[in-house]
């Protein structure tokens, strides 16, 4: 199946990159909902601390690449995103629920919860590998258009 953005066109919404951009496909998008795959290897940095031997993804990368789905979701609400930052205001009932390892693909699921309001989206979240819900969380975001110094 095509990709609705790829990693380049993910890039070109999102700010963040390497080693922080997190999503590497967007498979679905709609008004209020977003599908995002990380493919999740052993040449990522992150692994050679943890942990040694017994490589997992932390949980809290897990949150983030969830996070970073949600905000490709949020910015197609605005006709200019590449003007605009999504920032995180809460993170709520995170569970983790199985361990991801380096070879793991994870599909997170995103749903807006409310309209977006004011600027300010409320979503859930939930990771998968496989059939195995391995995270989920409720996460609270604003829209904010870029200030001079986050454009350069």
């Amino acid at each position: 199946m095509k990709p609705v953005y790829d990693t380049v066109q993910i890039m070109e919404i999102l700010p963040h990159r390497y080693p922080m951009l997190m999503i590497d496909k967007i498979l679905e998008l709609t008004k209020n909902h977003v599908v995002g795959l990380k493919n999740v290897t052993m040449n990522e940095g992150i692994f050679m601390g943890h942990f040694p031997g017994a490589p997992l993804f932390p949980g809290v990368l897990q949150i983030e690449a969830m996070a970073q789905t949600g905000g490709i979701l949020v910015l197609n609400t605005v006709p200019d995103p590449q003007n605009y930052i999504t920032l995180f205001l809460k993170i709520e009932n995170a569970r983790f629920k199985d361990k991801v390892v380096p070879g793991d693909t994870l599909i997170f699921h995103c749903n807006l919860i409310a309209p977006i309001r004011r600027g300010i989206a409320q979503m859930k979240g939930v990771g998968m590998v496989g059939e195995r819900v391995v995270v989920e969380a409720e996460l609270m975001a604003q829209i904010v258009r870029k200030t001079k110094t986050e454009e350069a």
